[in-house]
């Protein structure tokens, strides 16, 4: 059952690792060293295709995945990957710590930018239907380089998000317990922030992974359940926080102004980066066309009105102030003496974060496969397994990355860098929808190319400036008399005088281009409200990839 035709899934050889001819010898390896100049601008020209991508690259996986999954799956996945760590742990602490009551507020900022990448998602899903997600989209219509630096930044966006989600796991599990803060993890003289060793997120990231290698339709049955499990706990707290809620916790609304409400929208979009997790399974979906809208749509939608409701809820129930930073309803509970009611709410958190790491194992396999096929990384990670039909080794990538980040780093420092390299990808995807619209290759003039990219650099410049004045000068107001207007003629500029150049088969994006540049614009504007801290760890990990 483990044979691919007559060679064993479990092989090691060098030429499973590194095919190509630059790695035959230390002399061929030279040599391709000496071209890197040519190298380098033969990958910033070139790019892949549809055909490519459906076709070709999916053979070097020696297996195909299985179709089992309808939209109603689909809407379940959904529901899995996102309510877990964003919503039971960020939410406490940045009401805590940046933006108070209006947390909620916050959270309809970060659900809106959320939304919009969600319909250029949906456009590429339904038109490529691979399982390499944003980077097969990124690959097609801005080339290898930018495709290259994605893909760095979506193995990174996995490993940290999965760990991030497996240390929250923790957290909850100790206050179920009624044990102490971090009692259960090993304390050590490290530095600050990576001192509290950490052996259940590694054992609970271990457990959801085996299921996710075992079978793609079990693990959606699982899911199904416990999501279904965790709706009835949502209920309940929404439900009981509004029969217990006292209204004058919510004043001041705004204890750290309009630039705190945005700084924890920058940090709870993390809650909202699981639809990827959707189109990732594309290839293994019976109908892309018809049940990836409807996944993807159908569940946004839920998890944002779910989202905005429980973080009122929170506000109401315990004063911002006092709320606790890793447990926040459980505590905000107790305190209008509902003792009883922190272990429904710790155990609908933890079977919600449990339901994201299983998602997340699911959708992070297949983002590293498709990269694994297109040879960024060493492809024997795009095998998929004969018997199974899951990609075992690209699991294994991820769990083991995520289990040894989770088992060092703190939840803080995780989702701050989490956010900033995910609102990278979402703008990356909204430049991509216009050009896949406005660009065909050997078909579009050389004149509509530069006025497209001469467009597309406006609105970028003018969404970057913006993010920047608001950093600067919070209670400004000169800047934006010419940072949007730039952005406005940007976007009508593309609207006025290029036509468009690809019609979508079955469903794309509506408004274009008014709805990918406000999803560019969005994106830039919370990526500038993450702080200089976050922006440096992006930075220096990027680099370090390329």
């Amino acid at each position: 059952n483990d044979q691919v035709g007559e060679r064993s899934y479990w092989r090691w050889s060098k030429q499973d690792f590194f095919p190509e001819e630059s790695f035959r010898n230390w002399g061929t390896y030279r040599s391709a060293l000496s071209q890197m100049c040519f190298r380098l601008k033969d990958r910033i020209k070139g790019r892949s295709d549809d055909v490519t991508e459906l076709q070709e690259l999916r053979k070097q996986s020696e297996n195909d995945m299985k179709r089992c999954l309808n939209w109603w799956d689909l809407i379940w996945v959904g529901l899995g990957g996102h309510i877990g760590a964003g919503i039971f742990v960020l939410t406490g602490q940045e009401a805590h710590e940046h933006a108070g009551p209006a947390i909620v507020l916050s959270y309809v900022v970060a659900g809106a930018s959320a939304m919009l990448s969600v319909f250029c998602y949906t456009e590429f899903a339904v038109e490529i239907p691979v399982a390499g997600g944003s980077f097969a989209y990124l690959r097609v219509e801005l080339g290898d380089f930018v495709a290259f630096i994605a893909a760095g930044n979506i193995l990174l966006e996995s490993v940290v998000g999965t760990a991030a989600v497996a240390r929250a796991w923790t957290s909850y599990f100790t206050n179920l317990l009624n044990r102490p803060s971090n009692s259960l993890r090993i304390h050590t003289s490290l530095r600050n922030g990576y001192n509290l060793l950490d052996p259940i997120a590694v054992a609970v990231l271990v457990i959801t992974a085996t299921i996710a290698m075992i079978s793609t339709k079990q693990a959606s049955r699982i899911n199904w359940v416990a999501s279904a499990i965790n709706t009835v706990a949502i209920l309940f707290i929404i439900i009981a926080g509004f029969v217990h809620a006292d209204p004058s916790n919510l004043t001041p609304f705004m204890p750290y102004g309009a630039k705190g409400v945005f700084q924890a929208a920058a940090v709870v979009y993390f809650g909202y980066t699981g639809f990827d997790s959707i189109s990732n399974m594309a290839e293994e979906t019976k109908n892309p066309s018809k049940d990836i809208p409807i996944g993807l749509l159908g569940s946004m939608s839920i998890i944002t009105v779910t989202y905005c409701l429980m973080a009122l809820v929170l506000s109401m129930l315990q004063k911002y102030t006092e709320l606790d930073e890793n447990a926040a309803f459980s505590v905000a509970f107790q305190s209008v003496g509902m003792r009883w009611a922190k272990y429904l709410v710790d155990l609908g958190a933890l079977k919600g974060m449990t339901t994201v790491l299983l998602i997340g194992a699911l959708g992070q396999a297949r983002y590293t496969t498709h990269i694994a096929r297109a040879h960024m990384i060493p492809p024997w990670f795009a095998l998929v397994h004969p018997k199974t039909g899951t990609p075992i080794n690209a699991t294994l990538l991820i769990t083991i990355s995520s289990a040894l980040i989770a088992f060092f780093s703190s939840l803080d420092i995780l989702a701050s860098l989490l956010s900033v390299s995910t609102l990278f990808i979402f703008t990356m995807m909204a430049v991509a929808v216009l050009v896949r619209r406005y660009y065909v290759r050997d078909k579009t003039p050389q004149q509509n190319l530069s006025k497209l990219g001469a467009f597309l650099l406006i609105i970028v410049a003018s969404s970057i400036g913006t993010s920047a004045y608001w950093g600067l000068s919070p209670n400004g107001w000169i800047g934006y008399c010419v940072t949007l207007p730039l952005w406005f003629l940007g976007t009508l500029g593309i609207y006025k005088f290029l036509p468009q150049q690809r019609t979508p088969k079955a469903w794309g994006v509506p408004f274009v281009p008014w709805l990918p540049s406000l999803s560019i614009a969005t994106n830039m504007f919370l990526m500038g409200s993450s702080g200089s801290a976050a922006f440096l760890r992006f930075v220096i990990c990027t680099i370090v990839m390329l």
